[in-house]
C-alpha cells in the first residue's frame, strides 16, 4: 500500500510518502525539510510496524512548535494503521 501524508505547515517538510507491505514499512520519503536527517529517519523506520514508529516518534517537538517532521510521521502512521 502506498500512502501520502500532507504535513502540518509548522514543519519544514511538506509531505511524506510511505509504502507498507504486510503490515511493515518498506519505504518512507519526505519532501522538503532537512535532507540528511529525514533520509536517516526513513532508513531507521524501514522494517518497523506503524505502531513501533508511533511509539518511538509521537510527540517529538522541533523548536517549540508542538510538532516536528518525526511527529508528523507518527501522525501519518496512525492514518496508515486505520487503513490496514
Amino acid at each position: 500500500m502506498h500512502y501520502t501524508y500532507q504535513n502540518s505547515p509548522l514543519v519544514c517538510s511538506s509531505k511524506i510518502d510511505i509504502d507498507v507491505e504486510n503490515g511493515v514499512v518498506t519505504n518512507v520519503a519526505f519532501t522538503g525539510g532537512c535532507p540528511g536527517n529525514l533520509l536517516a529517519i526513513g532508513i531507521l523506520v524501514k522494517g518497523k510496524t506503524p505502531q513501533e514508529i508511533i511509539d518511538q516518534l509521537e510527540g517529538v517537538d522541533c523548536g517549540g512548535k508542538g510538532t516536528s517532521c518525526a511527529d508528523q510521521l507518527a501522525k501519518a502512521m496512525k492514518e496508515v494503521q486505520a487503513r490496514l
